[in-house]
């Protein structure tokens, strides 16, 4: 049984006549895309700039394919400054080979911005060279509070922790005791016990390994990919509480973890029902997702299913790939964004107080998402107007026809939704945004100001493909002002939320870093403020509750929020 068998003949005739009402089939060619209005009506957001920026990295899932199931899925990447010289570096996960016979095998990559939109590859300066594993994805944070951000790198096979030693790294994984040997995806670094260093969540997929591989076929009879239930092996997300001095310690079972089973691909941490306490959600490959709420004695309880944020709003468990958590309607509360198989939409789930809800026909994603297969995405102001826009990296993990691209079946054009009210999109087109539509077979996504222009930019990373390098050209619709929230110690406050006044209401963004698909994002908080000058009333909410203000500030530029240095809000004096 296949992914493309599943379908039943009246949804593949629906998504056949989407795509070809979109004109998905092909490729806009260059002057096509110069014509066409986007529906702000700007022709282009974003531009590829990848090469002439100096990022070669190229993903490799295999030497020769065998459609083995982890050739699919592969990988992330993450902005972090390495070296603590204001700049945003990019690091690139690779994969590689699972059967390599002898032969050499790509590592990770690590590129250093030069500071002007450029980069240089670093990855032997650094330490990575000559280390390979078949990787998925990767966490940032400063887990030593030694003031510069290390780096946890997800695998099939033993996950690997770099410490950041002043922008080269050493792996300190055995002494660290945080080598989950499972197949790993989504990770995130936080402090769930509020205790004031890093913990560690790791979710893990499928246990899979070469002697359990099956053998499938699409609906034409090729051989193609199996989807994950055909395994029938779900794993359990792994949480290690960090003890100082440089060691974790696994307690996935006191805090209530083992309960539960899926085939993990996305991670939120956040407090979702701000309390104080930083929860965990985790987006399973066709099993119900898991909402860990935090207890505050060390201990976690799903409550995916009495919240709504487990299935569908028909009760159904979705694919669940690239996770956003976003307070998209402005209501204190974070709300769900997630990308799924084609035929089944992407899903919106608005939070109201900590009770989730699936809204996501109101908002217009519905039937653009139906005919892709999503995986990394990002929410963010990307035209500085004051409304939250949208993007999604698409590409299959199954053979269907028609295929969009010659050379690649499993190819699909990324997108792009304007942000048009609180929780409502319409679509940009061309799609993704581009001059030309890029039609690859996406996979992590990341999002950063990468060269300090004030506007978010976009990585993201293609299966068996070159990296992407979207820098953002739109239309300017406004002013911005972004801010870098870090703890008493000097570490970004992950989890931490901002809230400000602009454009007559009150917007809130979170410190979250954990977001899209296997990848980590520019630390700092952004806002689109539009006509507004300055941002009033700027309130920070710190991991345990506590708040501070730290009052008016102006647009146009990052502002360091640290904590202690604010003072009471208004509302507590």
């Amino acid at each position: 049984m296949t992914r493309a068998i599943a379908f039943a003949a009246s949804i593949s005739a629906a998504i056949a006549a989407l795509a070809c009402s979109r004109g998905a089939d092909e490729p806009a060619s260059a002057a096509d895309a110069r014509t066409t209005s986007s529906a702000k009506g700007g022709a282009v957001w974003f531009e590829e700039i990848a090469a002439q920026s100096g990022l070669g990295f190229r993903h490799v899932r295999a030497s020769k394919q065998r459609f083995w199931f982890p050739e699919l899925v592969g990988s992330g990447l993450a902005w972090l400054d390495v070296d603590g010289d204001g700049h945003l570096d990019l690091f690139c996960v690779q994969s590689g080979d699972l059967k390599p016979e002898g032969a050499a095998q790509p590592c990770d990559r690590l590129y250093r911005s030069r500071g002007d939109g450029t980069f240089e590859d670093v990855t032997e300066r650094a330490g990575f060279a000559g280390e390979s594993a078949y990787g998925m994805g990767c966490a940032v944070g400063d887990y030593d509070g030694d003031g510069d951000p290390d780096l946890y790198v997800t695998n099939y096979g033993p996950n690997v922790l770099w410490r950041n030693d002043g922008g080269t790294f050493t792996d300190v994984t055995a002494e660290a005791g945080v080598g989950d040997p499972g197949w790993s995806s989504s990770t995130g670094f936080f402090d769930y016990d509020n205790d004031g260093d890093l913990d560690l969540f790791v979710v893990n997929y499928v246990r899979w390994s070469p002697e359990t591989e099956l053998e499938c076929r699409a609906s034409n009879g090729q051989r193609d990919y199996c989807a994950p239930k055909n395994y029938n092996a779900p794993s359990q997300s792994v949480l290690y509480r960090n003890e100082g001095g440089g060691v974790f310690r696994n307690v996935s079972q006191e805090a209530g973890l083992v309960a539960a089973f899926g085939n993990g691909l996305g991670l939120a941490l956040a407090d979702f029902d701000r309390d104080g306490k930083l929860d965990a959600y985790v987006s399973n490959d066709g099993n119900p997702n898991q909402l860990w709420m935090n207890q505050g004695n060390g201990r976690f309880v799903d409550k995916a299913v009495v919240h709504g944020a487990a299935v569908n709003r028909n009760g159904a468990a979705e694919a669940s790939m690239g996770t956003v958590p976003v307070d998209v309607d402005d209501n204190g509360f974070l709300d769900l964004f997630i990308t799924n198989l084609r035929g089944e939409t992407n899903t919106f789930y608005f939070n109201d107080r900590g009770v989730f809800t699936d809204r996501t026909p109101t908002t217009g994603l519905a039937m653009p998402s139906l005919a892709f297969t999503g995986f990394g995405d990002g929410i963010a102001d990307f035209d500085l107007d004051g409304t939250l826009d949208l993007y999604v990296v698409n590409g299959r993990v199954g053979y269907w026809e028609p295929a969009i691209s010659a050379s690649d079946p499993y190819a699909e054009p990324a997108q792009l939704f304007r942000g048009v009210g609180p929780g409502r999109f319409e679509e940009v087109s061309p799609a993704g945004g581009t001059a030309q539509s890029l039609i690859d077979t996406s996979r992590g996504a990341a999002f950063a100001d990468y060269d300090d222009d004030g506007d978010l930019d976009i990585a993201y990373s293609t299966n068996h493909g070159p990296l992407r390098l979207l820098r953002n050209v739109a239309s300017r619709a406004g002013q911005w002002i972004g801010m870098r929230v870090k703890d008493a110690r000097g570490g970004d406050a992950l989890g931490a939320s901002v809230a400000l006044k602009a454009l007559g209401r009150t917007m809130h963004r979170d410190v979250l870093i954990c977001s899209s698909y296997c990848s980590s994002n520019d630390p700092r908080v952004h806002f689109g403020l539009g006509a507004a000058a300055e941002a009033t009333d700027v309130v920070v909410t710190w991991v345990g509750g506590a708040r501070e203000s730290f009052g008016t500030l102006a647009a146009g530029r990052y502002h360091l929020l640290k904590q202690g240095q604010g003072r009471p809000p208004a509302s507590a004096r």
